[in-house]
């Protein structure tokens, strides 16, 4: 899937996550938790599934981690890269 506009899913609330998409000529990842030091990989990871689920090899994509669980950021995260693609 190609990233054509940017897009956005989740909110800032407590155990929630805040994910933006946006278009880039590379694929890159920035996240920012308020667990980062504990759970770090394991969310890059979850992004990682779902970016490579639906095909994604370039885009910027801009975390806010408040403690989500798993299938939460797996999610938000699709949610915003589909919407970010065109698909609702």
């Amino acid at each position: 899937m190609k990233i054509t506009t940017s897009a956005v899913a989740g909110t800032l609330e407590s155990s929630d996550v805040y994910v933006k998409v946006e278009p880039c000529d590379k694929l890159e990842i920035e996240i920012e938790s308020v667990v980062y030091n504990q759970f770090a990989e394991e969310i890059k990871k979850s992004i990682m599934e779902v970016v490579e689920e639906l095909g994604v090899d370039s885009g910027k994509i801009s975390i806010n981690d408040k403690g989500a669980i798993d299938c939460v950021i797996k999610a938000r995260v699709e949610t915003a890269i589909k919407r970010a693609g065109g698909e609702n």
